[in-house]
């Protein structure tokens, strides 16, 4: 089986588990409660969040919470192939239906985050993330990189942890996750206690 292939049965099988722990109000809410509680901190940042589509854990919340000190945006799907932009966005905005349906404001400044607020489909305990299989954040996340120090915050349930994602050379890691259980980084998600005992 390919990778493509093996990603495409991955990505069927967590994205009933993301619906199911979608479907539990307390846990949509613990989510978000979590993900504006790690962030509290942040100062003076662009920071991109995103408006969910599906299942996808909703960070409005935490989006409206960290407008007080920071600048905030959402993606915007530029053209297949592409990384995506980032567009200012604010509570209340008017919005318009991009790409594959996604809500993006209709008009605002174009942004460069230094935080990302990321959507996914799955992740592991390396911090890879599975995500729709376009390529968007990995390609966003590789030219942010190239061009300066910046923070990948993954965004999910604690159902979409799998075991080892099948992986690609172009996927980029996360630099943490943070569920309703609270953030992870590599040593609380496993990897430091696999690699002890290799």
């Amino acid at each position: 089986m390919s990778v493509a292939q093996q990603k495409a049965a991955t990505r069927k099988r967590m994205l009933a588990l993301r619906d199911a722990a979608n479907a539990e109000l307390g846990t949509r809410a613990e989510a978000a409660a979590a993900l504006a509680a790690h962030l509290a901190d942040l100062r003076g940042k662009v920071v991109a969040g995103y408006l969910p589509i599906r299942s996808e854990a909703d960070p409005v919340p935490a989006m409206r919470a960290l407008r007080r000190h920071n600048r905030v945006c959402v993606p915007v799907i530029a053209g297949s192939g592409l990384p995506l932009a980032f567009r200012e966005w604010h509570p209340g905005c008017a919005l318009v239906a991009g790409a594959f349906g996604v809500m993006v404001p209709e008009d605002g400044a174009e942004l460069r985050p230094e935080v990302l607020i990321v959507p996914m489909v799955a992740f592991d305990d390396t911090l890879g993330r599975l995500g729709y299989g376009g390529g968007f954040y990995d390609r966003t996340l590789e030219r942010l990189r190239a061009a300066g120090p910046v923070r990948a915050v993954g965004f999910a349930y604690a159902a979409q942890r799998a075991g080892e994602l099948p992986r690609e050379p172009t996927d980029q890691p996360l630099d943490e996750i943070v569920t309703e259980r609270g953030p992870l980084r590599p040593a609380r998600c496993g990897l430091a206690e696999r690699t002890r005992g290799d």
